[in-house]
């Protein structure tokens, strides 16, 4: 018999070279990339996962971006300067900015769009990540006038930002949530001003079409100031929540780049793939957070501690994720320079000992064979979460006899689920570095905002933190944010499981993929080769 893969990849290429020109070219020249869940929204201030932050940063640009390599490079600022006292920092706008319906763009609708982002109404998740930017929590928290925001706008080109203490501010700047908006499609359209032509852009792509559960395609927005740098003229985003469903869509030429790589023993990936899957280092922790503020878990730090001794972590990443993963007893990955991060007091115990000593304190706790603790563990739905799920349920169960009901819900679902507090007991947790700083993975635990899923709530963490935001050189503050890491992990209010690589499947005609701590690939840097014909 014929090889049927071949049969119909001749079939196709015959169709391709039969096209009309322009349908081709749009062929050849749109990007197929796989991007995990549905996006939670398109509101930038709003976005707080990855899936929304890859689509908004095609669709958008800040005063500050990232190259391909993750390096800071000029946004829509095309310089800027700081004060000695690191306080207060001035950016000057590139000339002639355009929105994508050919409006200008100008420095008050910079600000406009920050005091819209830390309005009260707004509630953006990462606002408390700006919590070094004058007044910014008083004004997310409606204690003072938008007005009153540390940034203000010199002149039409000239934005000026006052902080209260020193702060990465251009990383930061980087995030969605500094991104500006185009306000009047918000005071006309409200919620819908992210659909498809009420969304007005100003990056390097704009919005043509959103398909609920299925893909959103961008196409090159030729007002923007860098149009002529970019190669692919649209981008299809793939809903892609089974990631073993996404590596067959890749493997069959569906995709050019997938978001993820299932869990598959390595060896057998590079046999099939080759020098197609790109493996590499990435500042990001995964781990299961506890309700702290609900039964059964609130009040028993003992009991925390048990389930989280119980789990062998390296059988999980040899076994269960198995791509370069690497065992975490701690919040903060590896990586962070000059970060040391803190490890749970047993990290160097063996396993056996752990498990001991979990035993124990489940006993202490007042469970036991007889009288099993009845807890859920909750995650979105995917792949790799559900088999972590199943493997960290059986440990409990083998180990201390816990009975243990998975549930799996729908990203958005799950997020609020998690962001309320009230139904969850243990859930998937983690978080993806949003710039390389130790305080990124810990200044959600240190106040009641959105992000704070577990509700710890200590005065010793938060006086850490503070301590740290007010030392005087790096060092110290460091040393503190230190001190903040351990004090979390005696409390148990999360269980680490591993710390991130990132994994993707891209396509031999893909150009211009680079490895990058942060894991940010814009589509703006990539290009792709001419199919074969």
């Amino acid at each position: 018999m014929p090889n049927t893969a071949c049969v119909l990849r001749t079939a196709f290429l015959l169709m391709l070279c039969c096209l009309p020109a322009t349908v081709a070219a749009q062929l050849s020249t749109r990007l197929e990339r796989g991007n995990g869940p549905e996006p939670s929204t398109l509101d930038a201030h709003r976005c707080q996962e990855v899936a929304c932050g890859n689509v908004l940063r095609d669709l958008y640009e800040g005063l500050v971006t990232e190259d391909a390599r993750g390096r800071l490079v000029p946004g829509i600022a095309e310089r800027w300067s700081v004060s000695a006292d690191g306080r207060r920092w001035t950016f000057v706008l590139r000339d002639g900015l355009r929105w994508s319906n050919g409006e200008p763009l100008d420095a008050a609708q910079v600000v406009a769009s920050f005091r819209r982002a830390f309005s009260p109404t707004t509630a953006a998740p990462f606002g408390e990540l700006f919590d070094a930017l004058h007044n910014a929590r008083k004004v997310q928290a409606g204690e003072l006038p938008s007005a009153a925001l540390g940034v203000t706008a010199n002149d039409a080109r000239t934005l000026e930002f006052a902080l209260d203490r020193s702060a990465p501010l251009p990383a930061l700047l980087t995030l969605p949530i500094a991104f500006p908006v185009y306000l009047p499609a918000v005071a006309r359209h409200g919620a819908e001003h992210t659909r498809p032509g009420n969304l007005v852009s100003n990056g390097a792509y704009r919005l043509t079409s959103w398909t609920p559960q299925a893909n959103l395609v961008v196409e090159r927005n030729p007002r923007f100031h860098g149009a002529t740098g970019v190669a692919i003229e649209r981008v299809r985003f793939h809903v892609t929540e089974d990631a073993a469903a996404e590596l067959q869509r890749f493997a069959a030429g569906d995709l050019h780049l997938t978001e993820v790589v299932p869990p598959q023993p390595l060896a057998s990936l590079r046999a099939r793939f080759g020098d197609q899957l790109r493996i590499s280092p990435y500042i990001g922790a995964f781990w299961l957070g506890m309700n702290l503020t609900r039964e059964p878990l609130e009040g028993q730090p003992g009991l925390r501690e048990a389930l989280s001794l119980a789990v062998d972590r390296d059988i999980l990443t040899r076994h269960v994720t198995g791509l370069g993963e690497t065992p975490a007893f701690g919040i903060v990955p590896p990586g962070i320079a000059g970060y040391t991060p803190a490890m749970t007091i047993w990290s160097t115990s063996t396993q056996a000992q752990r498990e001991a000593r979990a035993r124990a304190l489940y006993r202490a706790a007042g469970y036991s064979v007889d009288k099993p603790l009845v807890i859920e563990l909750r995650y979105n739905t995917s792949t790799p979460h559900r088999r972590l799920a199943l493997a960290v349920a059986a440990m409990w169960r083998k180990v201390l006899g816990v009975q243990v009901r998975l549930r799996n819900e729908e990203w958005k679902v799950f997020v609020g689920n998690r962001k309320q507090r009230v139904i969850t007991q243990v859930f998937r947790g983690g978080w993806i570095a949003d710039l390389p700083d130790a305080r990124n993975f810990l200044a959600a635990f240190g106040s009641d905002g959105p992000l704070n899923w577990t509700g710890f709530d200590d005065a010793g963490f938060r006086e850490r933190l503070a301590k740290a935001d007010a030392a005087a050189s790096e060092a110290a503050r460091n040393a503190w944010l230190h001190a903040a890491e351990v004090r979390l992990l005696q409390a148990n209010a999360v269980v680490p499981l591993y710390f991130y690589s990132s994994k993707h499947l891209v396509s031999p005609r893909v150009r211009g993929f680079e490895a990058n701590a942060l894991d940010r690939h814009a589509s703006r840097w990539l290009r792709l080769q001419d199919a074969p014909r």
